[in-house]
């Protein structure tokens, strides 16, 4: 697509996650997959040994003539708990850690300048890695589009259902219609 950029985020659970951005006007895709590790093609079975070295991250396929970068930093600190070191609620292990891995400067120094902005906004530091992006696997295909296909899931149900609809409420006017 011509206007097309890419940002990379860990959030914990990229089924919770993947569900609230490729909601946002603007995204044209949202790609579950694994960055910041050193192990080539892991299977998501590996990665949740935490041996690794690899996130749960999304790939954002975004138009900034639409939304902009600093708008998908604003909805990633909505979206998860950035003060939980290698975690996200229950999901426990390095793979749920919060990571911005940048794919060029600018979006280097607006992660940066927004993770010091949201600083106030959370009562415990942020311990959110900012990172250059190296590589990016995609998840399984069973992982694609998980809480729209497998909503009743009790997983679902309990922790992503409740996450998204919080999530929609906030961002209703950045919400495809």
């Amino acid at each position: 697509m011509k206007n097309t950029e890419i940002a990379t985020f860990g959030a914990g659970c990229f089924w919770c996650t993947e569900a609230m951005f490729q909601d946002l006007k603007g995204v044209h895709k949202v790609a579950s997959g694994y960055s910041g590790g050193h192990v080539d093609q892991p299977t998501y079975k590996e990665v949740c040994t935490g041996t690794t070295g690899h996130a749960e991250v999304l790939q954002i396929h975004f138009d900034p003539t639409i939304i902009s970068y600093q708008e998908l930093l604003e909805a990633l600190w909505y979206a998860h708990d950035p003060t939980q070191l290698n975690r996200q609620g229950n999901d426990i292990g390095t793979q749920y850690r919060s990571a911005i891995y940048y794919h060029n400067e600018a979006q280097k120094n607006a992660a940066e300048a927004s993770k010091q902005a949201a600083a106030t906004l959370f009562s415990q530091p942020i311990v959110t890695e900012i990172t250059a992006f190296s590589q990016f696997y995609p998840a399984e295909d069973y992982h694609t589009d998980y809480f729209n296909l497998h909503g009743e899931n009790p997983y679902c149900s309990a922790v992503v259902g409740p996450k998204v609809k919080k999530f929609r409420q906030k961002f209703a006017t950045k919400l495809k219609s």
